[in-house]
């Protein structure tokens, strides 16, 4: 029998995540096989905002900035609800909008010309976790020091350690099209919050389209097609387009995003803010934090303790997302949703932090005081809902 290859970090998935995480590895000297089951380029289902902090891990990781040939770039934000317009900010710090298909496969070479070996439109079937093996649908096998999955939301190697990626009830979902652009876009950068429950319709220029979606926490949008097509109407897209469907892991975290040596990164580990929708960002962070944890493993010849290491690493982006959770009970809750949405169209104060959140300025940390002040009257508004009561402002 012919001796698996071995390999000292094993990918499975080549977005973001695992691109940054291939990269990561490679320029730490460690010998890195990347696997996908597609084959570059390759449609992905996101609406593409690329914020601030997207483009400083783009900096850090791969030495790349935003240029023209792959982004978009606006100053130019407006925020609804059911259309109507909350916010119109003409001179908003700039966020970069991209095509995932071209973005991702300037990440894959990226990764590959770092050293990263590429198996692309192979199917991983199984894992020897205790012998450290992964099998391919060929039958191949390979054999790895540290494994990362960055497979994405329907992870296959989550399910292998979980018996199931997520649980789609606490996940959201989402649909898209991507509609021609059209003399009458103005080219700004649109959200509307009131377009799903729990979540919000985007609008997002791009070089020769628009991207147009809807998404939201899944159990509480019984009928996400009625959405989509009712914000489709909205903002004047082509009805006859078909719609791309996924599942979309904002807000419901992995706690413990991997054992042993194998680890979880980007939206394989839930990591998108249920909040600004930021995927991007997050998938490249975690990928060159699960890079650099294995690296140390290695280093110290105790693979197995990958994953304590990278869930240290990875502590504060979990604090992020816990404030955003946190956040995400001010805006969403019927019993807050319109005192939200009258505070944000009357507050330049309030439009400014979302915006400085998005331009990569701020993080949650930043407005956990301003949330303290605000967390009584939530609570009191959510309390007298559920009760029945109403209140006079």
């Amino acid at each position: 029998m012919k001796t698996a290859e071995y390999f000292d970090v094993i990918i499975v998935g080549s977005g973001p995540a695992g691109s940054s995480a291939a990269k990561r590895a490679c320029d730490a000297g460690l010998s890195v096989a990347v696997l996908d089951k597609a084959k570059f380029p390759r449609d992905k289902l996101c609406g593409g905002l690329f914020t601030g902090r997207s483009q400083k891990a783009l900096r850090s990781i791969f030495d790349r900035d935003v240029t023209d040939d792959l982004f978009l770039t606006s100053r130019h934000m407006r925020f609804l609800a059911s259309g109507k317009v909350l916010a119109d900010i003409p001179d908003a710090p700039a966020v970069h909008l991209t095509m995932r298909r071209e973005f991702d496969k300037m990440l894959h070479d990226r990764a590959v010309a770092a050293g990263a070996r590429a198996f692309l439109g192979v199917v991983v079937t199984g894992f020897d976790v205790p012998a450290s093996v992964v099998t391919l649908k060929s039958g191949q096998t390979l054999r790895y020091g540290v494994l990362i999955g960055a497979d994405g939301v329907n992870s296959f190697v989550a399910r292998e350690l979980y018996g199931r990626a997520f649980n789609p009830e606490t996940i959201g979902f989402g649909l898209e099209v991507e509609d021609p652009l059209t003399p009458e876009r103005d080219g700004a950068v649109e959200v509307d919050f009131d377009a799903a429950q729990w979540g919000y319709g985007w609008s997002f220029p791009k070089r020769k389209t628009a991207t147009v979606g809807v998404g939201g926490i899944n159990f509480r949008n019984a009928d996400m097609k009625s959405n989509m097509a009712r914000y489709v109407d909205q903002v004047g897209a082509d009805a006859s387009l078909r719609y791309k469907g996924q599942y979309l892991p904002f807000g419901d975290y992995r706690k413990r995003p991997g054992r042993g040596n194998i680890l979880l990164a980007g939206d394989a580990a839930g990591l998108v803010d249920p909040i600004t929708g930021e995927g991007i960002a997050l998938a490249m962070e975690s990928g060159a934090l699960a890079a650099e944890a294995a690296q140390t493993a290695i280093l110290q010849e105790k693979q197995h303790a990958a994953f304590p290491i990278y869930r240290a690493a990875l502590k504060p982006i979990h604090d992020d997302l816990k404030q955003a959770r946190l956040w995400r009970m001010v805006m969403f809750p019927d019993a807050t949703q319109a005192h939200f949405k009258r505070a944000f169209s009357k507050r330049s104060e309030l439009q400014r932090k979302y915006l400085e959140l998005l331009a990569g300025e701020v993080g949650y940390a930043d407005l956990r005081s301003d949330l303290m002040q605000r967390l009584p009257k939530l609570v009191w508004r959510l309390a007298t809902h559920r009760l029945g009561f109403s209140r006079t402002s």
